[in-house]
């Protein structure tokens, strides 16, 4: 009978862990999906703006919205449950920060395509700003939405396209709002009181900032080597120990033989 139920626990540990790596791929795919969307969308009014960049940034916001669709149900459930561990809560609670806020990201990044596009209309590529740059996103939204390639020939702008991609956008702008609110009404998850934490959340490093904390380290461990900071300071205190000595002197000379 003990053994019996050591299995049960075990299986529902490795049920958990297999949940939280779930959530954690798919936190992890939505991530990359909205910061390939985020490339694309600097395209956006530039020289390399066309139907094709269009076509490719509509391809990315469809993928992101079913993984986002998908990751809303996922947490949701889960954070939900009251039984969930207070470990695997907290786990839940990291990925639902990095999710809400990637969320967030696609939000202002799809109503900055949505301006900019009405603004620089493919009608009239003339109006496109001349930014210099060359080439389009075709590798990176190929790498987000795990196709061969997208690379094709420029197609014809259809009559009333863009209208209708419009308001494509405008309906999923409103799907993300209503997504958005949803979230914050069914699960009461405090940002500011989510504390990051492991290599994946942690801020990253410039190679130059890890040069100093690395030479910062290195001063710190050699007791013997002072930093060049404290032996100034030094100095300028045995100077100033001279000044008033000599100083000192001087006044005693002047009292004696005055």
């Amino acid at each position: 009978m003990p053994l019996l139920n050591n299995k049960v626990g075990n299986d529902c540990t490795v049920g958990a862990d297999k949940t939280l790596a779930d959530g954690k791929d798919l936190v992890d795919s939505v991530i990359k999906v909205v910061a390939c969307y985020r490339h694309l969308a600097a395209c956006v009014g530039g020289c390399t703006d066309s139907l094709q960049l269009r076509d490719e940034l509509r391809q990315t916001r469809e993928k992101a919205l079913n993984l986002a669709e998908a990751i809303r149900l996922h947490l949701t459930s889960h954070l939900r449950d009251k039984s969930l561990p207070e470990d695997q809560r907290k786990e839940m609670e990291l990925l639902w920060v990095a999710f809400s806020s990637s969320l967030e990201l696609l939000h202002v990044d799809m109503c900055k395509v949505f301006s900019i596009g009405d603004n620089f209309s493919l009608a009239n590529t003339a109006s496109l700003v001349q930014t210099g740059l060359q080439g389009g996103g075709s590798e990176v939204a190929a790498r987000a939405l795990s196709l061969a390639d997208l690379n094709q020939e420029p197609p014809t702008l259809p009559a009333g396209l863009e209208s209708q991609e419009r308001s494509t956008m405008e309906q999923e702008i409103s799907q993300i709002d209503h997504m958005i609110d949803d979230m914050e009404k069914k699960v009461n998850v405090l940002r500011w009181m989510v504390e990051p934490r492991g290599p994946q959340y942690a801020d990253p490093l410039s190679s130059t900032e890890s040069a100093s904390l690395a030479l910062l380290s290195v001063d710190e461990e050699q007791p013997g080597h002072e930093p060049l900071c404290q032996r100034s300071l030094i100095f300028v205190l045995l100077l100033l120990f001279a000044v008033v000595l000599v100083a000192a002197t001087l006044s005693v000379c002047l009292v004696l033989f005055s």
